[in-house]
């Protein structure tokens, strides 16, 4: 594989790497270490936008750099440091976390209805499912029409892979047979209709996440038990009605 493929440069995009630091670093692992003037001239960036992008990966840990002949010599670190590096975060996140949830007003929780926008939105409401389902619980969707894997092709494999790992079940009804890839714990349903909808529906812990795949995608996730149980039901009489 070519270490400037697309493929590469996406998967550091999803570690939050910009594409100057993904040039940057991704030539000094190649070249070994070097002078931020080669590293411009071989990623064909200003000096200030190849510095920029030094500064942000030196903080990481990821790049570093020794002086010689009064000159900075910069380096990749081994790959090891990126893992490394989400380690950390993920342990400070859990320490701030606590902390936070001292002060966490339990009046927030009565808000039952949030709108999310943007797809930034809709992988929070995405992640709020991974996260209240617990394994074996079942999860609910009506209507799907493949928009997420579409939409979001770098996310959906991350949320199913996720899904499957933890066993969560899913039952989805959909308008006809347009799901490419089926997953394992996943069956499916088909009700009849000639009208293809921008909305998906999913069900899951007392809440129903309703997401429209406009030009600007939204989401809508409404926190009601009550609301949530008239949907489930309203989800078996369709199941139950469906062709398999």
């Amino acid at each position: 594989m070519d270490i400037f493929s697309d493929t590469i440069f996406r998967d550091l995009e999803k570690l939050d790497f910009s594409i100057n630091e993904s040039k940057v670093y991704l030539i000094l692992l190649k070249l070994g270490p070097n002078m931020a003037g080669r590293v411009s001239k071989e990623a064909n960036l200003d000096r200030t936008s190849v510095y920029n992008a030094l500064k942000s990966l030196l903080q990481r840990g990821i790049v570093s750099y020794a002086v010689e002949a009064n000159r900075k010599v910069f380096k990749a670190e081994n790959p090891d440091k990126i893992l490394d590096y989400y380690k950390e975060k993920e342990e400070i996140s859990k320490s701030i976390t606590l902390k936070l949830k001292q002060f966490y007003n339990k009046k927030n929780e009565k808000s039952n209805l949030t709108l999310y926008q943007n797809f930034k939105g809709l992988k929070t409401v995405f992640q709020d499912i991974l996260i209240s389902c617990k394994k074996g619980d079942e999860y609910l969707v009506i209507g799907s029409e493949g928009q997420f894997s579409e939409k979001m092709p770098y996310y959906s494999p991350l949320f199913r892979k996720f899904k499957e790992k933890n066993k969560i079940k899913t039952r989805m009804l959909i308008r006809s047979d347009t799901i490419k890839k089926r997953g394992k714990l996943t069956e499916y349903r088909i009700i009849p209709s000639d009208i293809k909808s921008p909305a998906t529906i999913n069900i899951y812990d007392g809440k129903v996440a309703i997401f429209i795949w406009d030009e600007k995608p939204e989401a809508i996730l409404i926190k009601n038990k009550d609301i949530s149980e008239s949907f489930k039901n309203y989800f078996n009489f369709m199941w139950k009605n469906a062709k398999s």
